[in-house]
């Protein structure tokens, strides 16, 4: 395994996705004219897990990747009381005696492990199995089984929302939209587990289908689909030449293949003239840190792009070198613009590369570290804080917007038109004042 550090797409904690309060999404965007599809488009499951987690490559045992520990470890000793074990044993003998059905044991054992994480009391920590932490691993990549669609979940009520349905993929053939919510999954319901867990159930072998129930905004009962499952790698990149040669660039995600893919829509866009550029990173819930850094790289010059420090004052920075690309720029973000996505936008804030237009981030400064175990489960747990170029910890605040403008389609055409979306016509009339 690769040991590379993740900053983990995001839990939209914040936001209230429940049944009775459904909030509208924005208007769903069609392929922008040139976006950027690496091999042949087929599906796509992309899992919404954390905002601002970094995944970090240990392997908890291992002679090449050892976990130090800077005091005490009276945790171990804690959960290693002869009390303890004597309860526990306890607890397992009235299951053995009482119980009415028959005993999963090993589920019990699993239970027994995600527990003791949960009792932190920290919803970005967590514990996985094997299958799961696969599962999650699987979307860093740019290469996903499953249906084709970004989800997340809401950290408290558990319920799953379709974020975003990519162009081309069985989750658009088969009619599902964005802003959908996830009622059942086969004859599972959507808000009876972690969305890891979950979706393993939606993903499955490439060719056959999985069974959705979803609650629609404007519909009075519940639609239900059949949705194939295929393989794709992710156009995470889309873009477009607008009016007065500024190039709009739309990145949906920061996995592995974004910058090579954020690369040719630049390429791109400066061969057909390009002056300025906007950047669209509305309902972006994050991705990869090694991902989003490379890109600011290529934008930003010399200098600190994000830094981090856990609780021993130890400071990691990510930098820059003396490249970038210097022209007028505009950064569109909303309330799901998270992790990565905020990286991105502080940055071009600090460096005063940009002009931030719509409405304030999510607002998350803490990072987490994945430690793979032998037996292939793993664990995650926060263990740092981030901080943009100048110092700033946006935790709980979030980034806010050189200019607050609340977003608003205005037009009627079906089809998703920036002309007529407000803050992309905004950042047009800013750029053409630069």
């Amino acid at each position: 395994m690769n040991n590379q550090e993740n900053f983990e797409p995001n839990d939209f904690g914040r936001r209230d996705f429940s049944m009775r309060n459904f909030e509208p999404q924005r208007k769903q965007k069609s392929e922008f004219g040139k976006g950027i599809a690496v091999g042949t488009i087929a599906t796509l499951l992309v899992v919404s897990l954390m905002a601002g987690g970094i995944w970090l490559g240990v392997r908890v045992g291992s002679s090449r990747h050892q976990v130090s520990v800077k005091r005490e470890d009276t945790t171990k000793e804690a959960v290693l009381q002869k009390d303890v074990e004597k309860k526990s044993g306890a607890i397992a003998d009235l299951i053995d005696q009482y119980y009415y059905e028959d005993i999963d044991q090993n589920a019990l054992i699993e239970g027994m492990y995600a527990g003791m994480v949960s009792g932190l009391g920290d919803p970005y920590s967590s514990y996985y199995t094997a299958e799961e932490y696969a599962s999650l691993m699987e979307g860093t990549s740019g290469t996903y089984y499953g249906i084709g669609a970004v989800l997340t979940q809401n950290i408290n009520t558990k319920i799953v929302t379709i974020l975003h349905v990519y162009p081309g993929t069985p989750a658009e053939e088969a009619g599902v939209k964005d802003g959908d919510l996830i009622v059942k999954v086969g004859d599972i319901d959507g808000d009876s587990m972690e969305l890891s867990e979950l979706v393993t159930y939606i993903k499955g072998e490439e060719g056959t289908t999985v069974h959705l129930e979803l609650m629609r905004e404007g519909e009075k009962d519940n639609i239900e689909l059949d949705v194939e499952r295929r393989k794709i790698e992710v156009p995470t990149v889309q873009y477009q030449m607008l009016e007065g040669n500024t190039g709009l660039i739309q990145i949906t995600e920061f996995s592995e293949a974004t910058p090579e893919q954020f690369s040719d829509a630049i390429k791109d866009l400066q061969g057909q003239g390009m002056t300025s550029v906007i950047m669209d990173l509305r309902d972006n819930p994050g991705g990869v840190l090694q991902s989003v850094c490379k890109m600011l790289d290529e934008l930003l010059p010399e200098g600190i792009l994000v830094y981090t420090e856990d609780k021993y004052g130890n400071r990691s920075d990510y930098k820059s070198d003396k490249s970038c690309m210097d022209i007028p720029m505009a950064v569109l973000i909303n309330g799901n613009s998270a992790s990565a996505s905020e990286i991105f936008a502080g940055a071009i804030k600090d460096y005063k590369y940009g002009t931030l237009i719509g409405t304030t981030s999510f607002g998350k400064g803490i990072v987490q570290t994945i430690i793979p175990m032998e037996d292939g489960s793993a664990v995650k747990v926060t263990m740092a804080k981030y901080f943009t170029p100048n110092g700033n910890y946006i935790h709980d605040a979030g980034i806010t917007p050189d200019i607050e403008l609340e977003y608003e389609y205005q037009g009627e055409d079906e089809t998703y038109n920036p002309m007529h979306d407000n803050q992309v016509v905004k950042a047009l009339e800013v750029l053409k004042g630069n």
